[in-house]
Order: C-alpha cells, then sequence, then structure tokens
C-alpha cells in the first residue's frame, strides 16, 4: 500500500509539472507552483527530485503511462503492424498536444549529454515491454519477418520514432507530427513484412 502511495505522489508531481510546462513554459514554473497544483509538500518533491531539472527525465515516465493506458485500447484483432501504427499515432497526438516543442527537444538533449542514466533507452520501461510483446507476437503470427531479432526490430522501431521527434524538434514543430509520422514510418517499417 505505502508503494502505491509513493507511486501516487511521484506521478502526481509529474503530471502537474508537465501540466504547468505546457500551459506557462519551463523557466515560468517554479517548482512552488508544481507542489501547490500537486498538492504535495516541498518535502515530498524533494524526497523525489533533486529540483525542477530532474523532472525533464520524467517525460518518459509520462510516455509509459501513456503506453499503459493505450495497451487497454489495443484491438487484439490488429496486426502487429496495425497496432504499432496506433500507438505511434496516439502517442505522437499527445506530444503535439501537451509537450511543447522546447521541452522536449530539452529532454532529448539531455540525453545526449548525460553520463547517467538514459532514461529513454532503459530497456525496463512500459514502451520496450510492449514493443517487444507487439513485435514478438507479430513474428509468431508470421505478419512480421523472423529474419531479424526480436530484440533488433524494437531497436529500429524505437530510434524511428526518436528520429521523428528529433527532426520535429529541428524544425521548431512546424508540421504535424503526428500526420508526418503516419507518412512515413511503414516506410520505416517495411523491413518488417515477411515477404521483404
Amino acid at each position: 500500500m505505502a508503494r502505491k502511495k509513493e507511486r501516487t505522489t511521484r506521478s502526481r508531481i509529474v503530471n502537474s509539472a508537465w501540466k504547468l510546462f505546457y500551459e506557462q513554459g519551463y523557466e515560468d514554473t517554479t517548482v512552488e507552483e508544481i507542489i501547490e497544483v500537486s498538492h504535495t509538500s516541498k518535502g515530498s518533491f524533494y524526497h523525489y527530485f533533486d529540483g525542477k531539472d530532474a523532472l525533464l527525465g520524467t517525460l518518459s515516465s509520462l510516455f509509459d503511462e501513456k503506453y499503459e493506458e493505450l495497451s487497454r485500447d489495443l484491438d487484439p484483432e490488429a496486426g502487429a503492424m496495425g497496432k504499432l501504427l496506433f500507438l505511434n499515432s496516439q502517442l505522437f497526438a499527445m506530444i503535439e498536444n501537451s509537450v511543447p516543442v522546447d521541452l522536449l527537444a530539452r529532454l532529448l538533449s539531455t540525453q545526449l549529454v548525460t553520463n547517467g542514466e538514459k532514461h529513454l533507452l532503459d530497456r525496463n520501461r512500459t514502451y520496450y515491454k510492449l514493443l517487444r510483446k507487439i513485435i514478438g507476437e507479430g513474428v509468431e503470427k508470421g505478419e512480421l519477418s523472423g529474419k531479424s531479432s526480436i530484440s533488433e526490430m524494437v531497436k529500429l522501431y524505437a530510434m524511428s520514432e526518436r528520429a521523428l521527434m528529433y527532426d520535429w524538434c529541428l524544425c521548431g514543430g512546424e508540421y504535424s507530427l503526428r500526420q508526418y509520422s503516419a507518412s512515413v514510418l511503414p516506410y520505416f517499417l517495411s523491413s518488417f513484412h515477411p515477404d521483404v
């Protein structure tokens, strides 16, 4: 029960922070405002985070919460490729609607220069577990090629999503991430087809 309460408190802080970052910008959001909106205490905030900058690494947690939610909405009749494209479309819609371009760019840049934990590459994330499950089932059913390992296909998929996000940030969000991904991701994934 205590562990669940800890996750809930941490989650409230993370969700409140990202809501404020989106509404008023990262620079204009204070720790005090995050504490107030999350209905937590200063002690709780600093128990989980060293400061506001530490929250940048939590974007991957926010993505994973979205993936957990989306995993319940997956159509069991959809093939592996359909499931992957659905997850991508929904996540990129969330990014467009609730994650400012500058914050996503900041997260991506911190992952490039960090000597510490690279949150986006953590194979224990819900994201990677869900991808392994979908791709593994696709290989078993013959929907996806077995020429590459499941791990390699997961890596390629994740790399293509990061590339799309990175390009979107480089372009300052001047186009729809979701729509552009819907038009190019199938080309990235074409090597997964068993006929290729």
